[in-house]
């Protein structure tokens, strides 16, 4: 596949095509409670919204892919939520879904956070460097096997302890 990709902050009137792009995204997704474009409306109504880390993957001027961290808690330390990431079928396999992860790595870097966390396919995304969570002993706030939990460190000393979610999450 040949195009152009731009990476960039989600604009209000994007929000009606995020939310198409993230329900087809994980329709017929192995592991959905199929919430998550819902999801997203309820956390831009919270304060761990964060703007500039709400990012959307353009392919001529149409949006293909979505990435949302939110701010979370380790303890009292502040760190983010990779939830949801959405890539559009057709257009999947292509590092899409990479570079919104890299692009929201790279601006929370300049941010004050700890880590991001996310829970998926340890295969998937250790790809984008995300280690076990229990390596850290940051622990989830739910019963999850362990492999799927991960976290990306943006400082050389993390914060231990259980993970607080925006209630957006109902975790």
């Amino acid at each position: 596949m040949n195009y152009k990709l731009l990476i960039r902050q989600e604009r209000e009137c994007d929000f009606g095509e995020i939310r198409s792009v993230v329900k087809t995204a994980f329709a017929g997704a192995e592991h959905t409670d199929g919430d998550e474009h819902n999801l997203v409306d309820r956390l831009r109504g919270t304060e761990e919204y964060i703007p500039e880390l709400s990012l959307v993957a353009e392919v001529n001027c149409r949006i293909v892919g979505y990435a949302m961290f939110s701010q979370i808690y380790i303890g009292i330390s502040k760190a983010i939520a990779l939830a949801p990431l959405a890539v559009l079928p057709g257009f999947r396999n292509h590092g899409i879904g990479l570079a919104l992860i890299e692009a929201g790595h790279r601006k929370a870097k300049e941010g004050d956070y700890y880590c991001s966390v996310v829970l998926g396919s340890p295969e998937y995304y250790s790809k984008s460097g995300y280690l076990p969570a229990s390596h850290f002993e940051i622990v989830a706030p739910f019963e999850i096997p362990q492999q799927f939990y991960m976290v990306f460190p943006f400082k050389p000393e993390l914060p231990q302890g259980t993970v607080r979610y925006s209630r957006a999450f109902g975790v």
